[in-house]
């Protein structure tokens, strides 16, 4: 958590498209979150009228999503941080629990999607909208370290992670996967997830997985890397308030 001079570097994102609906609200500094608002997408009590409803209407599927309150695969609270993440794709939650847990955030977010076509748009609009809550928590780009790279091992595989807080979005990214899916997500929208987020974000990010045999392997010490990446490169440097690190003055 942010000393109490400093200002909270927070967000609230919805993100409401055809295909997908999304709220994400996102603190860079960690420490508690409120509960993420009902909506018309998210009712705190769904009847079962609504449910057939948007089932008629539309492509989104309407599983279950728990409660905030509830306990799920990708959640988390600590003195530091709060956790709560449910996309309906389950490699998809534990990648980004890792990278919040591992960059120091706190993060709520939940996502509808249309995952009876598959899990392109639900992925793609998840890291838009994260993207997006990052941007916007970060504010004004000054007084920051602005560069961050991390090294993460997972067992056999390794990764690095290079980022600019830049405002230039560009994404290189090279994983080596071996298989076509993780769980039940394609490990194609990895690349283009990362390549969604740095693009929302408006970073400059660099990720390569330098070996690894397992596929899961690969893809967590690759998240775990980003996050220690984007940690060190949102750290507030003592000294620098206010200031551009840039010699063009402007990010």
């Amino acid at each position: 958590m942010p000393p109490a001079s400093l200002p909270a570097r927070t967000a609230f994102i919805e993100r409401n498209t055809k295909e997908t609906k999304i709220q994400v609200s996102l603190s860079l500094d960690g420490g508690a979150l409120d509960l993420l608002p009902s909506s018309t997408h998210f009712p705190s009590t769904p009847s079962s009228s609504t449910s057939s409803l948007a089932h008629a209407a539309s492509p989104l599927s309407l599983p279950h999503i728990p409660e905030q309150t509830e306990e799920t695969h990708a959640s988390q609270t600590s003195p530091s941080q709060q956790i709560w993440i449910w996309t309906g794709i389950g490699f998809l939650d534990h990648m980004l629990h890792a990278l919040a847990k591992h960059a120091g955030w706190s993060l709520r977010l939940r996502s509808r999607g249309d995952l009876a076509i598959d899990d392109h748009h639900t992925t793609e609009d998840t890291l838009l909208a994260l993207g997006a809550a990052f941007s916007t928590a970060l504010g004004a780009r000054t007084g920051l370290a602005r560069f961050g790279t991390s090294h993460a091992p997972l067992d056999e595989a390794l990764s690095r992670a290079v980022i600019d807080l830049s405002n230039r979005p560009f994404f290189v990214g090279v994983f080596g996967f071996q298989n076509e899916k993780i769980g039940t997500l394609s490990t194609q929208m990895i690349h283009h997830g990362l390549q969604s987020w740095s693009q929302a974000a408006g970073v400059t990010l660099h990720v390569d997985v330098l070996r690894g045999d397992n596929d899961h392997h690969r893809a967590e010490s690759a998240f775990k890397a980003l996050a220690g990446a984007v940690r060190e490169a949102c750290r507030r440097v003592e000294g620098r308030e206010g200031e551009v690190v840039s010699t063009k003055g402007v990010l």
